[in-house]
C-alpha cells in the first residue's frame, strides 16, 4: 500500500509524486478523527486544499487529507453582510458567488486559486486589496483535542503581507475549518493597481471591475491545468527606508509600493525581468514568459527542477540589485513540509 495514491493532479504544480493514502473530509470531527488515527499509526498526515501553495519534492509518506468542509452562510444586516464559509469552498466561486447577490468588495480578488482555507495562511491579495480587509474571524480545529475555536482576525490572526499566525505559532497544531467575512454595504472601487486605474470611480461597477481582473489575470498568468505553476512564486521583497531611496536613485524606473516611513515593496516580478529571466528555461522547469513572477513546469518536472530554477533565480537576482527573494510557496518532503532554499 506503500505511496498508493497519485497526487499529481492534487498539486498545481502537477509535479508526479505519490502519498501511502488520500481521504476527502467533509466535517471537523471526520478531520479530527482521521487525524488522530494517523497519528494513532505513527504515520505523517497533510493536510490539503486545491495544493496550489505547495511544491512536492518527493513521494509523500503519510495519508494526505483533503478539506472539504463546505458551505456559505450569508446574514445581512443594516450596514454589512456577514459570511461564514466553509474551508472546502473554492475561492474565486465565493467571489462570483457575492457578486452574483449583489454583494460587492471581493472582486478584486477573482481567480486566485485555492480553497477559502488556504485565504487566511496567505492573507491573499491581488490588486490592492488583501483578505485581512474583509476577514472577520478565522475558525480552527485544534487537532489534539478535537476543539474549535474562533480566532479574531483584527488581534489574533496577525496578518502581514503574503503571512498570518497561520504559518507560525498555530502552524502544527490547527487547521482552519471556516472563515467569517464582513463586507459593508457601502462599497468603494479600489483602483491603485495599474490595471485598474483607468476606470471611473464615479461609475465603475463591481462587475467591470471582477471583468477586468479576471482578463488581467487570464493574460498574465498561466492555467495550472495547462502547465503546472503555483501562482506567484517569491514574495514581493521589503526594503528599509534608506535602501529604498538608494535603490530608487540607482532605478528610478522600478516598479514597487510604497509603504508607511518610507518603507517599499518592490516588484519582484519586475526585478525577476530585469535580470533576462522572463522565459529563462533551466531543464524541465521555466520562468513564465508573460509574467517572471511564476515558474512553471514545462516538461514533467520534478520538485528538485523546480528549485533549482528557483535557485538560480534568486542568485540572479540577488546579484543584480542585492535584494534577497523569499519563495511564497511550501516544499514539502516525505514527512512534511523541509526547508530547500
Amino acid at each position: 500500500m506503500k505511496n498508493s495514491v497519485t497526487l499529481k493532479p492534487l498539486n498545481s504544480f502537477s509535479i508526479d509524486v505519490r502519498a501511502r493514502r488520500v481521504i476527502t473530509v467533509h466535517t471537523e470531527a471526520e478531520l479530527f478523527l482521521l487525524w488522530q488515527k494517523a497519528m494513532n499509526d505513527d504515520m505523517p498526515v497533510l493536510v490539503l486544499g486545491g495544493g496550489n501553495n505547495v511544491l512536492f519534492m518527493e513521494n509523500y509518506a503519510g495519508t494526505v487529507l483533503l478539506n472539504r468542509i463546505t458551505g456559505v452562510k450569508i446574514e445581512e444586516y443594516l450596514d454589512v453582510w456577514h459570511l461564514h464559509v466553509g474551508a472546502g469552498e473554492v475561492w474565486h466561486h465565493l467571489v462570483r458567488t457575492c457578486l452574483e447577490k449583489n454583494i460587492p468588495g471581493l472582486e478584486n480578488l477573482a481567480l486566485i486559486p485555492g480553497y477559502v482555507g488556504s485565504a487566511p495562511i496567505q492573507n491573499i491579495g491581488a490588486y490592492g486589496v488583501e483578505l485581512k480587509q474583509f476577514c472577520d474571524y478565522v475558525d480552527v480545529l485544534h487537532l489534539e483535542s478535537g476543539t474549535l475555536h474562533r480566532l479574531s482576525a483584527t488581534s489574533e490572526c496577525q496578518f502581514g503581507y503574503r503571512d498570518s499566525i497561520f504559518k507560525h505559532a498555530l502552524r502544527e497544531h490547527y487547521i482552519i475549518v471556516a472563515v467569517g467575512l464582513r463586507l459593508p454595504k457601502v462599497w468603494q472601487p479600489v483602483l491603485t493597481y495599474c490595471g485598474l486605474a483607468h476606470l471611473d470611480p464615479q461609475k465603475v461597477a463591481p462587475g467591470l471591475i471582477y471583468n477586468t481582473v479576471c482578463t488581467m489575470r487570464q493574460a498574465k498568468l498561466p492555467n495550472p491545468m495547462l502547465q503546472g505553476n503555483a501562482g506567484s512564486f517569491f514574495k514581493n521583497p521589503i526594503i528599509d527606508a534608506s535602501k529604498a531611496k538608494r535603490f530608487l536613485s540607482r532605478y528610478p524606473n522600478a516598479h514597487y509600493y510604497p509603504q508607511p516611513k518610507g518603507v517599499m515593496r518592490l516588484a519582484a516580478g519586475w526585478l525577476i525581468d530585469h535580470c533576462g529571466l522572463k522565459g529563462y528555461r533551466l531543464g524541465r522547469a521555466a520562468v513564465h514568459d508573460k509574467q517572471a513572477l511564476v515558474l512553471i513546469n514545462a516538461d514533467n518536472a520534478t520538485g528538485e527542477d523546480i528549485v533549482a530554477l528557483a535557485r538560480y533565480v534568486r542568485q540572479q537576482v540577488l546579484e543584480r540589485f542585492s535584494v534577497w527573494l523569499e519563495p511564497e510557496v511550501q516544499f514539502i518532503g516525505a514527512f512534511g513540509e523541509i526547508d530547500v532554499l
